[in-house]
């Protein structure tokens, strides 16, 4: 008798003994299928609530800088609480484009606010609304009634008020770059400039004459690398105040690169707010590059872990901003139907789309360009490592139209901004076009 050897195979397995099963620990409970999400959930929310509070409220030590050595604080208290001169009113505060947190304000001062019977012109009331951590990125710190110190926080400029209760008072919106906001006036209100100075190998007076030279909205996140003050046609190097919402799935940070949202915020929080944390970048150890941050091993800051203030709180802080989503323009600020044929100009004649790519309006990558490809200089591009300018996300431009547009707000309105494109590409758009696409970006 004869087998197939598919017969024999069929044989040998249906007359082998089952296998074992392995034996199972009996104190180890397989855990439901939902707990692992459960602990995504929970973490998610424990980030958001985290990071806003580091946002909003955390100096990373940056009294030590601000307080200590540049002692800002004593100007804001004023002789009677422990500093020099008649102190800072909340008038004078608001003038320069400091913001008061509404919902921070106890009740009872809230409704002298809301009556418009509180002394704007009272030094005294500027120290309550310190006090109770009401102006917003800026936290002092008091002995009694005695100021001791002053910090600040991501939040001075990248957040603003909605104005609800009066100009520069009203609720948080974080995010929102304070374009208002003349933090080189502010800055040269120290009485202690010294430690700046001798960073950038300059005199005092040279110092104001620099942090003056910026104006309201702007600052310069580079001075303290390449001593770079002054563009070559004389203006400030100093760069709008860039927007930290809608920075989900954009790669680059920043107008022109340098890191990711993470690496700016440790970039920011260590070497220009003047935290103690660890910070490393190599890249800045290029002296010729880099003089100014080279000689201070910027790129090589690693206190004692027990004093590192910033590195513990980059994840949650990262997860914050990420969560904050570019806002909707009214209704009422921009044409729709306009705006809708703009958009199939966006996306075919102007080719706007093929650098700003819908949804995200950047890049998914690497997210860079010189400064050839899109017609300007390349001055603020050279400042940074990679010598590019990144691709602005387009989210919420009607935040940004203050100051005007690109790094230095060159370009006045966006009208201005189709313009430029048009002859740089030489796209041909008639002026109806133009006008399409301009209500277009307003609605983004």
């Amino acid at each position: 008798m004869r087998f197939s050897l598919a017969a024999i195979l069929v044989f040998l397995a249906c007359s082998s003994p089952a296998p074992k099963e392995t034996p199972q620990n009996p104190a180890v409970k397989e855990a439901p299928p939902e707990s692992y999400q459960k602990n995504v959930d929970d973490n998610a929310k424990k980030l958001l609530e985290e990071g806003r509070k580091v946002f909003r409220s955390d100096t990373f030590g940056s009294e030590a800088f601000w307080g200590d050595k540049l002692r800002l604080h004593e100007v804001l208290a004023g002789e009677k609480h422990g500093g020099t001169g008649p102190g800072v009113t909340p008038k004078a505060a608001l003038a320069l484009g400091l913001r008061v947190d509404f919902g921070a304000i106890p009740s009872s001062l809230g409704d002298v606010i809301k009556a418009h019977t509180l002394s704007f012109d009272d030094p005294e009331n500027t120290i309550a609304l310190l006090k109770h951590d009401a102006v917003v990125g800026v936290k002092a710190f008091f002995e009694g009634d005695k100021m001791t110190s002053i910090g600040i926080t991501c939040a001075l400029c990248h957040s603003t008020t909605d104005d609800n209760f009066g100009k520069g008072i009203g609720r948080r919106l974080d995010g929102w770059p304070n374009r208002d906001l003349d933090v080189g006036k502010v800055a040269s209100l120290a009485p202690n400039l010294k430690p700046v100075a001798d960073l950038l190998k300059v005199d005092v007076d040279t110092v104001k004459k620099v942090l003056l030279s910026w104006g309201p909205g702007k600052y310069d996140a580079e001075l303290l690398n390449d001593g770079k003050a002054f563009r070559p046609d004389g203006k400030t190097s100093a760069t709008l105040l860039p927007a930290a919402f809608g920075l989900a799935g954009v790669n680059l940070h920043t107008y022109n690169g340098w890191g990711t949202v993470t690496y700016w915020n440790a970039y920011v929080a260590n070497t220009q707010m003047h935290g103690t944390g660890t910070f490393f970048d190599p890249r800045l150890d290029d002296a010729a590059k880099f003089p100014v941050a080279a000689r201070a091993k910027n790129g090589h800051l690693r206190p004692a872990l027990a004093d590192d203030k910033i590195t513990g709180k980059l994840a949650a802080l990262h997860f914050y901003q990420l969560a904050l989503p570019a806002p909707t323009p009214p209704k009422d600020s921009y044409d729709q139907n306009a705006a809708k044929r703009g958009s199939q100009i966006f996306d075919s004649k102007a080719r706007c789309a093929t650098c700003h790519v819908p949804p995200l309006f950047t890049e998914p990558g690497w997210n860079m360009h010189t400064g050839e490809e899109i017609g300007i200089d390349d001055f603020q591009a050279k400042r940074s490592p990679d010598e590019r300018y990144r691709t602005t996300p387009l989210g919420g431009l009607f935040v940004r139209a203050k100051g005007g547009f690109y790094h230095d707000g060159r370009f006045a309105t966006l009208d201005d901004v189709v313009a430029h494109y048009d002859r740089h590409f030489k796209l041909g758009l008639t002026q109806p076009e133009k006008a399409d696409l301009v209500e277009y970006l307003k609605s983004l």
